[in-house]
């Protein structure tokens, strides 16, 4: 489908990666490996036609189409959230125009003989084939499905696109790609702006409904769950693994040990041909060996031995000092902007010495509780620090506040003090910036460099009480692991606010869910609470979301609200808690409950109608009918069944929330 030919990039006559080829089949879901700076990111643009390499070429057929999300985009902030996603069906809009006025120009003819007339007659055809395939019927449930599995709720979808912050805008970016239904998926870091739930959805969606795939990604789940390939950038080469990342990393040991023996035994071929030259090199009776062996010498292709990490990152964090026994006490605490409550009613305990994990829906107050815990901003309830504890706090937005006109060597002497101003080189080299790279400007440094250099700045001063959000954006896999390590070994209090379940698991042993307005405490790691939750897959953590407008309950009926969660809200079934509702009530409440019943039967109808459509066309096939009219009515009936199930889909949804 997509062939890249012999793909060379240089930037400032340094070259990136050199005669890169490979093709991306029609089903292909791609992993690109490599470490930060390999040019996984410069080689998604240059497939996507944004970016020229500086030799090479990338060839596909002109039907084939390519959806691009980079890691960050310039976003539009005109119009509502469900407005800008439907902008992704601005083609059909076209086509249903060009069909109007066509249909209309059929109309006032009646020249029915020539050749004219048939033309506009076969684009009629070609037209209304076209928004038939493309699903134009279904336009709008593809966009609601779309966005409420990103994330967003009903409530959400007329709200203006700039009332929502910088990730949510990104999300609704991924939504457009998502429902043009390219050819070809090229995402990079397409997780950095979801929560965990989102990141399931994402997952199957590209499982089941995406074509091909290549994404850049350091969620090592994702990566396993979504890939069913590999393609590394290492030394400027592509390896290919027909595997996923998790088996590769196991392929990829073996190759570099296979390339250090054949090194190795290169090395001692040529020390013995050298030593031979030399002993031999002033005997007349021996030159025509010595001049056969230095012809031999000159021959020898040395041997490349792919990226051994010798500047191994060695991240440790300082002791820390003892503090009191519970760092952290929250009692009845809440926060409210104007009408909206982020959450209420938090009380919990960290004890000293634990690591715990905040997860949930993005904007349900995660980062809104660690900023009240710094003090940020204010709060109702008793929040307390406890006795000489000692924060040190990294924000999502630590890198973006470096001063990009300062050097790395500046920027971390310009923070510190005493002894330590001493060791500033050496610290540096402990996190892959010695040499050159310390008198690199910050504005040239990749994501995953700034990072880093932010955690620098981190460890500078020693701390007992380490809150960390979202820490890993932008790290690569193998620095993923470091950090990982490294919180494991410190000694102090850990809060880690993060969506990436692989970074997570065997670090926290308990888990904080924040959602509905509530924070609840989960004993055990990020799986236990998954497990408990029976959400292994996390398909389902959609459903514990909080009520829409439309559900919420009537202020005679909030006695409860605050410490309820929607799981334990009694059904419509005479539960003994249960509200009672008026007869008026419960009459309405069933006619929509019918309603909703009414279209998952209707489309399970249809779905079982097109199925047996598909079943009739296929026995057609089977039996040597293979006209271009009946593939046409085969391809036909496979996009009606796909655009039913979406139907059915948003219908179930839609039951199962009102039966809840």
């Amino acid at each position: 489908m997509v062939s890249v030919n012999d793909l060379t990039m240089e930037f400032s006559a340094r070259p990136i990666f050199t005669d890169v080829s490979f093709v991306i089949n029609k089903t292909d879901k791609i992993g690109l490996a490599g470490k930060n700076g390999a040019g996984k990111s410069t080689l998604l643009k240059i497939i996507a036609g944004l970016q020229p390499p500086t030799s090479g070429v990338v060839s596909k057929p002109s039907e084939v189409t390519i959806g691009y999300l980079p890691q960050q985009m310039k976003l539009a902030d005109d119009t509502s959230i469900i407005n800008e996603a439907r902008k992704a069906f601005a083609h059909i809009d076209e086509h249903k125009a060009r069909l109007n006025d066509l249909n209309h120009q059929l109309a006032t003819r009646t020249d029915y003989e020539s050749d004219s007339y048939a033309k506009l007659i076969e684009d009629i055809e070609y037209l209304n084939d076209r928004l038939s395939m493309e699903g134009a019927d279904n336009m709008e449930a593809e966009v609601e499905k779309t966005l409420t599995g990103l994330g967003f709720s009903r409530d959400d979808f007329e709200r203006p696109t700039s009332e929502f912050s910088g990730g949510w805008r990104m999300r609704v970016e991924l939504a457009k790609i998502l429902l043009q239904k390219p050819d070809l998926l090229l995402l990079d870091e397409p997780t950095n702006h979801l929560d965990i739930e989102s990141i399931q959805w994402l997952e199957q969606f590209l499982q089941t409904k995406a074509k091909a795939v290549m994404l850049v990604s350091h969620d090592r789940a994702f990566l396993d769950n979504v890939t069913r390939r590999t393609i590394e950038i290492s030394c400027g080469k592509a390896y290919d693994y027909k595997v996923s990342y998790t088996p590769y990393t196991e392929l990829r040991k073996e190759r570099v040990e296979q390339q250090l023996r054949a090194f190795e035994n290169q090395q001692k071929q040529i020390a013995d041909i050298k030593a031979f030259i030399e002993r031999f090199r002033y005997q007349a009776t021996k030159a025509i060996q010595v001049q056969s062996r230095i012809k031999q010498l000159e021959k020898i292709v040395p041997i490349e031995v792919d990226e051994v990490d010798n500047s191994r990152l060695r991240l440790k964090f300082p002791p820390a000092p003892r503090s009191g026994d519970f760092p952290l006490i929250l009692e009845d605490v809440g926060k409210a902007y104007g009408d909206h409550q982020v959450f209420d009613h938090a009380e919990f305990r960290i004890r000293r010495g634990e690591k715990v994990a905040f997860v949930g829906k993005n904007g349900e107050g995660k980062s809104t509780l660690v900023k009240c815990i710094m003090g940020e901003i204010d709060h109702s309830g008793t929040l307390k620090l406890g006795h000489n504890v000692k924060i040190g706090y990294f924000a999502q937005n630590q890198a973006q506040l470096l001063d990009e006109n300062l050097t790395v060597f500046e920027t971390i002497d310009n923070v510190a003090v005493g002894d330590i101003r001493l060791k500033i080189r050496d610290i540096l080299g402990a996190f892959m910036f010695g040499g050159e790279a310390s008198d690199k400007k910050v504005k040239v440094l990749s994501g995953g460099e700034k990072t880093r250099l932010a955690m620098i700045k981190l460890l500078l001063e020693p701390v007992n009480f380490l809150i960390l959000d979202e820490p890993t954006n932008h790290l690569d896999l193998k620095t993923k692991d470091i950090l990982k390590d490294a919180i494991k070994d410190f000694d102090g209090t850990v809060i880690v606010v993060s969506h990436d379940r692989d970074f997570l698991d065997g670090l926290v042993e308990k888990v904080y869910e924040f959602g509905g307005g509530k924070v609840r405490e989960n004993l055990g790691g990020i799986y236990d609470f998954l497990r408990s939750k029976n959400l292994e897959n996390l398909r389902d953590l959609e459903l514990t979301k909080s009520p829409t407008v439309k559900e919420q309950p009537s202020s005679n009926d909030k006695s409860d609200q605050g410490t309820t969660q929607k799981s334990d809200l009694p059904k419509a079934s005479g539960h003994q808690n249960a509200p009672k509702l008026s007869y008026a009530e419960q009459k309405a409440r069933e006619k929509i409950v019918k309603k909703a019943e009414k279209k998952v039967n209707e489309a399970e109808a249809e779905i079982a109608r097109l199925e047996s459509l598909q079943k009739e066309i296929e026995d057609k096939i089977a039996a040597g009918d293979t006209s271009q009219e009946t593939l046409d009515a085969y391809a036909k009936a496979q996009k009606d069944l796909e655009n039913g199930m979406s139907i059915w889909e948003l219908a179930t949804m839609e039951l199962e929330d009102l039966k809840s």
